[in-house]
């Protein structure tokens, strides 16, 4: 039985009214606090405290004008301190490993779940040393910090099998997972190489509150620091950062879909040195911010083989589609991780370790800032902003600031920066990303043409009315996309009433409204900075997330999220090219005189219809609203979709295969990226593009081929749904797929 969240148990979130725990997100200050001399001080650690003070102004204080949103600090273990307040001795330095911990403040049941915690211990060949009370002093807080404080304790435990490094930080991983999945106690960090001391606490609160931060024998070559500002949330104390690898000062925009896509992956996941994965899920733990999701992901993919540099690569790539002097190396590295994931996108400024490495990287737009310098005695110091320490101008050998997409890394080992093109060209070279791409990828352009289907009037006609197209739409929104190849312009305003409390029928598309970037959030101009959007995606099922292989690689690339209908048939017979895969079209229709009993038992016929085809090795789906009639009724292709993509994640299939949806309801850019959002890889509107055929034939629309009115209306969709996206910082379609950006209005929860 799983346990309360502890993101949920040690916080005071209301439990009523409009507050929605996952919107948790954050536009904060931090710093990267490190040394190139290769000893660790008290310095590096007072510095990093001094940073985090002179970044007060970049957190949030609650009404009783002592409770901070929250602050932290990530350091190096530091050893010698530990030996010295510890009763009883510890193991060689990375034998052991140590973490605070947010406990219950009942004893009774603290003792409880630490026997609970020792009995987990055991499972994961690791021993409790001893448990610690970790000096704090509450009196520095404010009363709604103090309602909400936990027991803070410290344990220390170690390997009965003598692990170390990696191996140990694996073990402890495990055991800090099933810790908070079955007991529900948090452990801001549980490693051998680090520890987080964090709260909800202001920047001036964090250092006398946990008092030994002041000892001089707390020692570190590295610290992480971090004020959090919770954009328009609540805060707790687990969702203080920094969290076990990263501090983030940004939103991720495409929150939802990422936690969906990682929850879909989950059924596939295996690895080697990981042990067993299903002890392990879920990935994300409930009621988690979109820093600690990050954190969550960042950390499997860390810990199940993959280098820091390559897992931030992976989860935040520079804008690399559209760059011509980008490396071919590099550019491969990233289309082939394209593949396996989705960027986690959103303004985001994110400063990471390992205990070793301490870097920093920006999004792709380069939406927060991020400013560093480097002195002569080798001190680094990376900020949200210039100035959070006081150095001597005189011995600063080196200053700058981030560039969007690039990653800033120290090797506080080597004594060393490595350089973004150092770093990348290094991981780039590592695996032979380039044939695996060239000996597996399908580009849609590629597969040989379909014989092209032309419908007489009566059939278009008929089905327009089946679809409740208007003349209206015909003229104003088809014509001028199939013409121009451009969204139609219109007024900012709409007169029109919502389609909740419509007299008329409306779409079920009309019921959801596009979501917008506001607040620290800003949106992107998709015109002037489309060198950093991308339209590209790739369908098909993917793979093993944790492992990379030339099978990964197994999927069919399209331009545009709207396909035409000539390109849908190939998807179609893509069972035709060896190696491609076969698809499966479900027919998305129910018996109109059953009603709606009758529409919920035709999805569930669905379900189980898309289950056996999987079984049977299909890798495409196509969900079809095609060949309807006066028994047959289309289902909305957005219910469609939506019930198919939530099931196949509930049951861990949605990544078996791509998903493609045949509607004849669609009509607009709104409807292409209302699919795309709930789910859909690609849609084809067939009876948009039938109409425009039709009008050309008519003669109401002219001086544009058939096949030229085509690829315009499927282009006016593609650059709509890249304005939409970017309203809400989103560049790239990959990521927009299954996000859900909208808010419905007049639907039942149900």
């Amino acid at each position: 039985m799983l346990a309360m969240s502890p993101f949920e148990r040690f916080s005071n979130l209301p439990t009523s009214g409009l507050y929605k725990p996952e919107t948790e997100k954050d536009a904060c200050g931090l710093a990267l606090v490190a040394t190139l001399r290769g000893t660790p001080g008290h310095d590096i650690i007072q510095t990093a405290l001094d940073a985090l003070r002179n970044l007060e102004h970049r957190g949030a204080i609650g009404s009783d004008a002592g409770t901070g949103d929250g602050a932290g600090i990530l350091i190096q273990i530091p050893d010698a301190y530990y030996r010295q307040v510890a009763p009883s001795d510890l193991p060689a330095v990375g034998l052991y490993g140590v973490g605070l911990v947010f406990e219950s403040n009942d004893s009774a049941t603290r003792s409880d779940e630490r026997e609970k915690f020792a009995a987990l211990a055991l499972k994961e060949q690791l021993e409790v040393l001893f448990w610690r009370d970790v000096p704090t002093n509450p009196d520095v807080l404010g009363s709604i910090a103090r309602t909400a404080m936990p027991f803070i304790g410290q344990v220390f435990v170690k390997s009965t099998a003598g692990l170390a490094g990696i191996e140990l930080e694996r073990h402890l991983y495990r055991l800090r997972r099933a810790s908070e999945k079955t007991i529900g106690i948090y452990h801001p960090s549980l490693s051998s190489k680090t520890i987080v001391y964090k709260g909800m606490v202001t920047t001036l609160q964090l250092e006398p509150f946990f008092t030994e931060l002041s000892d001089p024998r707390m020692v570190s070559t590295l610290a992480l620091v971090h004020s959090r500002f919770s954009t328009n949330t609540f805060p707790s104390w687990p969702l203080a950062h920094p969290y076990r690898m990263i501090a983030h000062n940004g939103e991720i925009n495409t929150i939802r879909g990422n936690r969906n896509w990682m929850k879909a992956r989950e059924a596939q996941l295996q690895s080697d040195v990981m042990g067993d994965i299903e002890s392990l899920k879920p990935v994300i733990t409930k009621g988690a911010s979109d820093s600690a999701s990050f954190d969550e992901v960042l950390e499997l993919l860390y810990l199940a083989g993959r280098s820091l540099p390559h897992a931030m690569m992976m989860m935040i790539p520079e804008a690399w589609e559209s760059q011509l002097e980008i490396d071919p190396a590099r550019k491969s590295f990233y289309e082939y991780h394209s593949l396996m994931m989705e960027p986690w996108d959103g303004p985001a400024a994110v400063i990471f370790t390992d205990g070793e490495l301490a870097g920093a990287t920006l999004d792709r737009n380069g939406l927060r800032p991020g400013r560093y310098l480097v002195t002569e005695d080798g001190l680094v110091v990376l900020a949200s902003e210039a100035g959070v320490v006081d150095i001597d101008p005189s011995k600063i050998v080196r200053k700058g600031k981030l560039q969007p997409g690039k990653m800033f890394l120290v090797d506080t080992v080597q004594g060393r920066i490595i350089e973004d093109e150092e770093i990348k060209s290094q991981i780039a070279a590592s695996e032979p990303w380039d044939s695996w791409l060239s000996d597996n990828r399908i580009n849609l352009r590629d597969l040989p043409e379909r014989e092209h289907i032309a419908h007489t009037s009566s059939s278009v006609n008929r089905r327009q009315r089946t679809f409740g197209f208007t003349d209206e739409e015909l003229r104003i929104l088809l014509k001028p996309m199939a013409t121009n190849g451009t969204e139609p312009l219109g007024a900012m305003g709409s007169d029109t009433p919502i389609a909740a409390i419509s007299d008329r029928p409306r779409l079920l598309f009309d019921y959801f409204v596009q979501q917008f970037a506001q607040v620290t959030n800003p949106p992107l101009d998709s015109i002037r900075e489309q060198v950093v959007t991308s339209l590209s995606t790739g369908i098909g099922p993917e793979r093993n997330l944790l492992s990379a292989g030339p099978n990964h690689a197994q999927q069919v690339i399209i331009d545009f999220p709207a396909l035409s209908n000539d390109e849908l048939a190939k998807i179609k017979h893509i069972d035709e090219m060896p190696g491609g895969g076969e698809a499966f079209v479900v027919r998305g229709l129910y018996r109109l005189s059953e009603g709606s009993a009758g529409l919920e038992n035709r999805l569930l016929e669905i379900y189980a219809d898309v289950d056996q085809a999987i079984d049977d090795g299909i890798t495409y789906l196509v969900l079809s609203d095609r060949d309807s009639n006066r028994d047959l009724a289309p289902i909305p292709s957005l219910l469609l979709t939506s019930a198919v993509h939530h099931h196949l994640i509930r049951t861990g299939r949605r990544t078996m295969v791509g998903l493609v949806v045949e509607a004849g309801d669609v009509r607009e850019v709104h409807h292409v990226a209302a699919l795309v959002g709930y789910g859909a890889a690609a849609v084809n509107p067939y009876l948009a593009l039938e109409s425009v055929e039709l009008m050309i034939r008519e003669g109401r629309i002219q001086g544009v081929s058939l096949d030229q009115a085509s690829k315009n209306l499927i282009s006016a969709l593609g650059k709509g749904v890249l304005k939409i996206m970017s309203k809400m910082g989103i560049s790239a379609v990959s990521s927009y797929s299954g996000a859900q950006c909208f808010e419905v209005i007049g639907l039942n929860q149900d």
